[in-house]
């Protein structure tokens, strides 16, 4: 069994990064004032709007967390300070919808209506699973939003950009924490917890798949996501390297395990 003052000495050095470099405010740091200079359209509405959907489902997300983590306190102090640090983008994006003009407050009402009508549910059933689906959704994540943190730059939406910086760093932030925990986890077991990744690499998808309407649809048309190449390339591989493994252990992992459960 993993020590817990390890989950805690890494959730310590987690939070005084985010205390001391990473914290923001959606009243103060954030430019609206240069939201009038914005050439709005509804591709632009449609990208923000899908990503504002993922977030409202935090809810969800907070109570499978603290179900899992409850027992360790920092795993469990992790899970709601992610779910504080989470619940600003949804925020953040409501804002530039609302005060942009791109939706009327009729129309985000029925959207948050309509969102909620639908609940997440997690897609494993381990917290060593989820902690390795974390790494990976957190990193496609950050991908996604620092590309369209690049697209802001070149349209010149100040607001936009500096939207997506923050909550890109965020994403970034996330994800490292998730792979270190991921690297506790293979030095206690390496030969289980690699064949955990790799059923989550199998199974992956994002939390907004199958549960968003037009999910995809609405991705490609607004240019938000990433597709699996670069999900591989860019959120797969790196981890994999951070955990110091590779492709072939994670197929030698899961011919062991299917052996040892036949």
């Amino acid at each position: 069994m993993i020590p817990k003052e390890k989950f805690y000495r890494a959730y310590m050095e987690f939070f005084e990064t985010a205390e001391r470099k990473r914290r923001w405010n959606i009243f103060d740091d954030v430019p609206w004032d240069k939201l009038s200079a914005v050439a709005n359209s509804e591709e632009r509405a449609i990208r923000i709007e899908t990503y504002c959907a993922e977030e409202m489902y935090l809810p969800d997300y907070n109570v499978a967390g603290v179900e899992m983590t409850r027992g360790d306190f920092g795993l469990a102090w992790f899970q709601t300070c992610w779910t504080h640090e989470e619940s600003r983008h949804g925020l953040v994006f409501r804002e530039y919808l609302i005060r942009s003009g791109l939706r009327t407050q009729e129309q985000f009402d029925k959207f948050e209506t309509d969102t909620f009508s639908r609940s997440w549910k997690p897609p494993f059933t381990t917290r060593r699973q989820m902690t390795c689906y974390g790494a990976l959704q957190e990193s496609a994540t950050y991908l996604a939003y620092k590309a369209q943190k690049d697209r802001a730059e070149l349209e010149n939406d100040k607001t936009l950009e500096t939207i997506f910086f923050f909550v890109s760093r965020d994403e970034a932030a996330h994800a490292g924490f998730y792979r270190e925990m991921l690297a506790l986890e293979l030095a206690e077991d390496r030969s289980g917890t690699l064949a955990d990744i790799a059923m989550v690499i199998a199974n992956f998808k994002m939390p907004g798949d199958g549960l968003i309407p037009h999910y995809q649809e609405h991705l490609r048309i607004g240019g938000g996501g990433i597709s699996a190449r670069q999900f591989f390339q860019r959120a797969v591989l790196p981890t994999l390297k951070y955990l110091g493994t590779t492709r072939d252990e994670l197929k030698g992992a899961v011919t062991l395990a299917l052996g040892a459960a036949s």
